[in-house]
């Protein structure tokens, strides 16, 4: 099997194991930066160059697009799509995950539990739209931030309509979500490889703070998922059509809470945690995703468009 991997930087601990998995297999592996692939779109066919050189051959590609080349990294995904490669992580999927909002909109649709979340525009409705969410703690967030940047928790209202107030002041867009006490800083991530959970962390924020992203300096430990987690977070995954996905969890009284679906969750940390060969279980799956059927024709798997 040929593979590439969409990442910005071969040095990156993701993108090696992912590299290390897929030799260790007998795969042809090769990284490639989605911001020197470049496109030829005419009637019926595609093409993707890379320095010079045209791709042929390749039979599944694995995203690996930051939030910063969003709109560039998908538009290759899409014409890897096009050209008939397998992805685990289509390129409207990773839209989907991108946007917090419309991520809580399909989750929910799908009767999917998650904070409580409201959204607004107009400064005039800031008052009754934290009355509809309900008193303090509030948790404020921009609507395409990653790795717990721009998450901003208010202990009070008055605080609430100042940070509101200044986020307009940026024309951001954000969202305001009920504040999960009981979950004492501590969220679930699940990695979700092929409809399964094959590894799971609990992540503890540091002292002081509410957020438990690793990056904000959080710590990790291996934890057991219940039946219910643990279906909850493969429901997520498939609502947002995601092949390959970090889901997390928080823990509340009235069960697990969905914060968020990541479509290139890192790999460092829950391998670490959880002493899973993430990489390997991925590189399998698109082994099994790519295998010929009896008539030579690779298996496609269609992703889910909403």
């Amino acid at each position: 099997m040929k593979i590439a991997i969409l990442s910005r930087n071969a040095r990156l601990f993701s993108t090696k194991r992912l590299v290390e998995a897929a030799r260790v297999r007998g795969h042809s592996v090769r990284v490639l930066d989605p911001l020197r692939c470049y496109m030829r779109i005419a009637a019926g066919t595609f093409e993707i160059h890379y320095k010079g050189h045209v791709l042929r051959g390749i039979d599944a590609v694995i995203p690996r697009i930051g939030a910063s080349i969003t709109f560039y990294g998908t538009a290759v995904v899409r014409q890897f799509e096009m050209m008939g490669v397998f992805t685990p992580n289509g390129s409207d999927a990773i839209l989907r995950a991108r946007d917090k909002l419309r991520t809580l909109q399909l989750l929910a649709r799908e009767g999917i539990d998650l904070p409580t979340t409201v959204f607004g525009d107009n400064p005039d409705d800031t008052a009754d739209l934290l009355a509809m969410l309900g008193p303090a703690p509030h948790v404020i967030k921009l609507n395409e931030g990653a790795q717990g940047q721009g998450v901003l928790l208010a202990e009070k209202n008055s605080a609430a309509q100042g940070m509101i107030e200044a986020f307009r002041g940026l024309y951001a867009n954000f969202l305001v979500q009920e504040f999960i006490g009981e979950a004492k800083g501590a969220d679930l991530r699940c990695f979700v490889v092929d409809g399964k959970v094959i590894a799971a962390m609990q992540r503890q924020a540091p002292e002081g703070d509410f957020r438990a992203n690793l990056h904000r300096g959080g710590t990790a430990v291996p934890v057991s998922l219940t039946a219910v987690e643990v279906a909850t977070a493969v429901r997520a995954a498939q609502v947002m059509g995601l092949g390959i996905a970090g889901v997390d969890l928080l823990r509340s009284r009235r069960g697990p809470l969905v914060l968020e679906v990541n479509s290139s969750p890192g790999l460092e940390g829950i391998e670490a945690a959880s002493a899973v060969d993430v990489a390997g279980e991925i590189i399998d799956f698109l082994a099994r995703a790519t295998r010929s059927d009896v008539s030579g024709s690779p298996r496609r798997r269609a992703r889910r468009n909403t």
